[in-house]
């Protein structure tokens, strides 16, 4: 473990790093009036869709942490298969409020969860688990990393709808790596006649650059890290193209050996 593994305490500085610069780059494109209402990256969602959809689910994290912390009622529990669907709702309710009554609201929230994330302990890294409305009971790291994508991806979402320029920033985007493995391993369509595969992904800089070994089958994606070079196809991400591929920003990366098997891997996941 490491700084750069939001599972490890030791990463806790670098995710609330994270999470403030992500957060304030993403407030300052809502500046200007006139993008609130401008596409985005995230499907039809507009600029103020995403600021509904962190305001939804920052204010579902409290409920899971009260419910971890005081043995309140947790979030309503919901299929991660529909995540996408209720998210879309979670943000859409929030289109009736006026620009600055969104930006004040969820500018609440974030510091409220800062806080939340600042006052967790080494042994609170290591053993609460705080409910979650669409994985169950989840570590509590898992809660400042998915702020952290929250805020990168959709910034990055922002930029592509408007048209500035737009990239992952490096110390993000290696803090993320982790996560999307996770994620991979949590949203693979399978089901019993899913013919077994076996690939390499390897990550070409950056903090967690390394080689990982995804097996997908009838039970799920399961991962590995270890040596690649025995397998008949290996995919190349840097990690800001490996953190976009994840979330279904774009398709990326470069494909050794097997490339239709790439495409069978690539294409084999729901998307959250």
């Amino acid at each position: 473990m490491s700084a750069w593994n939001f599972m490890s305490y030791e990463s806790k500085a670098n995710l609330l790093e994270a999470v403030r610069r992500e957060a304030a780059g993403m407030f300052a494109l809502a500046e200007e009036p006139e993008t609130w209402m401008a596409p985005t990256g995230a499907g039809d969602w507009q600029v103020r869709d995403v600021f509904g959809h962190l305001i939804d689910t920052t204010e579902t994290y409290f409920v899971g942490f009260d419910a971890a912390r005081k043995g309140t009622n947790p979030p309503e529990s919901v299929p991660l298969r529909d995540m996408a669907a209720h998210v879309d709702r979670g943000a859409r309710q929030f289109r009736a409020l006026e620009r600055k009554e969104a930006l004040d609201r969820l500018a609440l929230a974030f510091e409220r969860m800062l806080g939340i994330t600042e006052d967790l302990t080494e042994g609170d890294w290591a053993g609460l688990l705080v409910p979650h409305k669409y994985m169950g009971p989840l570590p509590v790291p898992f809660y400042p990393v998915f702020q952290l994508v929250d805020y990168a991806v959709h910034s990055w979402d922002i930029r592509q709808g408007v048209g500035k320029p737009h990239a992952l920033e490096a110390r993000s985007a290696d803090l993320l790596v982790p996560l999307c493995y996770v994620l991979w391993a949590s949203t693979p369509v399978v089901g019993p006649d899913t013919e077994p595969i076996e690939l390499g992904i390897r990550i070409t800089s950056g903090a967690n650059a390394g080689d990982t070994r995804v097996a997908v089958g009838p039970e799920g994606a399961a991962t590995t890290a270890g040596p690649i070079d025995d397998l008949s196809c290996a995919i190349e991400f840097d990690p800001g193209s490996f953190v976009l591929t994840a979330y279904g920003r774009t398709n990326a990366g470069t494909a050794r050996g097997d490339r239709e098997l790439a495409h069978k891997f690539l294409g084999g996941f729901f998307r959250i």
